[in-house]
């Protein structure tokens, strides 16, 4: 009988811990390879699992606004600094002040502590050299080369709607044209012309790029520079009329489920050890802590457009109508 007692109170003690075992449900906008090797280092540390979803940036919104009377997630890690301004505008998030947030330039962080950059990364080209071979194209090096007539159809770049990275590409060109919007919707009824497909994630193509499915992308640089790390064939350029950035960024959820653990999150992967993975993924990391992996580029070769996120997540509504209204050749596909 005390052998019987003794295994059930084993059994209720093993239970009781398991239900017990603390996580921390999160959206990342991050690659699902990049999430997992983070994630699961701070489970790793701190034995707090992080139960995570990824999301492109637009979905990451879209759902947060429809789960804002019941939050199901209690950190959004990643995405464009222009989508968590926007989080913070719809009172979405809510703010928190890490301990190692100063070692994070404060032109990088939100001045009410509602969001914190992690790095950056710039808009770059690439290009699948032995579809361009074949084709008999010429690696374009700026923005006004993609709408020449042999181009056409030959490009690839996400919609604005679902993605951060697009949403970057429509204000890095109206500031080209100096703020002129006329001009860069212009363009952008030109660049349509040389669009074969618009992806709902930014990442999506320059994965395309690189198994030869077309032979131009638009994406952020450091998702080519893996890809060409990674032994893809593709060249790649920052274009030379001027470049935006995403300043990748995290944020606190509003009324999440689990606070306290999101903050736990939050500041480990401010600390020196996620700043070190986050280093190895060939982006710019923001903080002092890091070790850089070198890439071949550097911001102070980039003609980096003079950005402003506020300005764009204040206009991205506005901005966005007229991308939907203007450029109707758009289609939205996986």
């Amino acid at each position: 009988m005390k052998k019987i007692i003794f295994a059930a109170v084993c059994v209720m003690m093993f239970a009781s811990a398991a239900f017990s075992a603390e996580t921390v449900k999160a959206y990342t906008t991050m690659e699902e390879p990049l999430a997992k090797a983070l994630f699961d280092e701070f489970e790793k540390e701190t034995g707090i699992k992080v139960e995570w979803v990824r999301l492109s940036g637009g979905e990451a919104i879209a759902r947060l606004e429809a789960e804002r009377a019941n939050p199901q997630a209690s950190i959004w890690v990643g995405g464009v600094g222009t989508q968590h301004i926007e989080a913070k505008l719809r009172g979405l998030s809510t703010p928190y002040r890490s301990r190692f947030a100063n070692s994070i330039p404060a032109r990088y962080r939100d001045p009410e502590n509602y969001w914190t950059g992690l790095y950056v990364g710039p808009i770059a080209f690439c290009m699948n050299t032995d579809r361009a071979k074949e084709l008999g194209l010429d690696m374009p090096k700026r923005w006004s080369d993609l709408i020449k007539p042999e181009y056409a159809k030959k490009i690839r770049v996400a919609h604005p709607s679902t993605s951060g990275t697009a949403y970057n590409m429509i204000t890095t060109v109206i500031r080209i044209f100096g703020g002129d919007e006329d001009k860069a919707f212009a363009y952008f009824k030109e660049l349509a012309k040389s669009v074969e497909q618009f992806t709902r994630s930014g990442s999506a193509p320059g994965k395309s790029c690189a198994l030869g499915e077309i032979p131009v992308a638009i994406g952020y640089l450091h998702d080519q520079i893996k890809l060409q790390r990674e032994g893809a064939k593709i060249e790649i350029v920052i274009p030379k009329d001027g470049t935006g950035f995403e300043t990748a960024s995290m944020s606190i959820l509003k009324d999440g489920p689990e606070p306290l653990n999101a903050k736990k999150l939050y500041d480990w992967v401010l600390g020196q050890k996620a700043m070190d993975i986050i280093a190895r993924w060939y982006v710019i990391p923001l903080s002092n802590l890091a070790t850089p992996t070198s890439t071949g580029f550097s911001l102070e070769h980039m003609n980096l457009v003079n950005q402003d996120d506020q300005w764009d997540a204040s206009n991205k509504e506005r901005l966005l109508e007229r991308w939907n209204a203007e450029i109707s050749t758009f289609s939205e596909k996986k």
